[in-house]
């Protein structure tokens, strides 16, 4: 991330002090929730891979930093919303707005920055950056959606689990670097390669969240840990679990998964598994698949230090420790 950073670092406190700016409101509950959460130690890879794509595309203007912030304001807006549906408490360490505001403010807040997401974009007035982005938050919605159908779905295949995490993850991360490609003004050829290099680094990005979530400390991760189980949240370190377990232990996690309560020794039952049928090995190793298949995406680009940087932080993604 230090190489990412001496290239753009002040780029991204320029993201930020545009982020600040965008959350101007009449309402002072808007800009409260949306710089708490802003401030809140994210990891800025959505802006920072639009301003790196948009730099492998030799962009030269000044429109990169308004629409990274644009970005950053659609994750933001997921973020609350997704924060209420899963009944979280803890956001990157910390108390998540809905603990704090309340699960009405942490919507609504959600709704604002959705709509002034889509205010921006035309204000940018780019009708095939809107297209991608727009495109973008449709599926993010579907792949919420999409979750939330399959919760405590022990029949849960790695293909459709993959489908999911394209629309509520990759998605946005997929359209930071077309969006940057565009600025540049490529061919449809590169446009389509940095799509498709964001994608399979989305895809990544998630597959390490769910290793997390078994895995990290609580208090370096930033959320509760084992908190998929407790939503019922069937991810790639179970599913493969599930696949290799005795049908008596399959159904030992479909009481757990589906129980109001879970109680320390179901957790631990179920890490346990995980463990025993090396899930996580799975899905680092799935991760490690992606990413490879994200660099290869580039390979029509030329070397450079922004390219190498990209390749940086999609090794940054599988290293990562929270």
């Amino acid at each position: 991330m230090e190489a990412v950073l001496a290239l753009i670092g002040d780029e991204l406190i320029q993201v930020e002090q545009q982020f600040r700016k965008d959350l101007a409101s009449d309402v002072p509950l808007i800009r409260k929730v949306g710089e708490y959460v802003l401030s809140s130690g994210g990891k800025r890879i959505r802006p920072a891979l639009l301003l790196l794509a948009a730099k492998l595309c030799e962009y030269s203007g000044d429109r990169h930093v308004p629409l990274a912030s644009v970005v950053e304001f659609i994750h933001t807006a997921t973020l609350l919303h997704d924060d209420v549906v899963d009944n979280a408490n803890l956001r990157r360490g910390i108390a998540s707005a809905n603990t704090l505001w309340g699960n009405e403010a942490s919507v609504l807040v959600g709704d604002f920055l959705f709509s002034k997401s889509f205010s921006l974009m035309v204000a940018d007035g780019d009708l095939d950056i809107l297209r991608v982005l727009s495109g973008a938050t449709t599926m993010i919605a579907e792949g919420e959606v999409l979750q939330l159908v399959c919760t405590s779905d022990l029949t849960m295949t790695e293909a459709r689990y993959i489908d999911v995490v394209k629309c509520k993850t990759a998605v946005l991360i997929s359209a930071a670097c077309q969006a940057g490609a565009i600025l540049g003004k490529v061919s449809t050829e590169m446009e389509n390669a940095l799509r498709d290099f964001g994608m399979d680094l989305g895809i990544a990005f998630q597959l390490m969240d769910d290793v997390l979530d078994y895995s990290a400390d609580q208090e370096e991760f930033g959320k509760s840990i084992g908190h998929d189980i407790e939503e019922g949240k069937i991810t790639l370190p179970l599913i493969h679990a599930l696949m290799h377990c005795t049908d008596v232990e399959k159904d030992r996690v479909g009481d757990i998964v589906t129980a109001e309560i879970v109680e320390d020794q179901d957790f631990a039952f179920v890490f346990d598994l995980v463990q025993r049928h090396q899930g996580i090995e799975f899905t680092v190793s799935r991760a490690r698949d992606y990413v490879e298949s994200a660099k290869a995406s580039l390979a029509s680009f030329p070397e450079s230090t922004i390219k190498s940087a990209l390749f940086d932080l999609s090794d940054y993604v599988v290293t990562r420790q929270r």
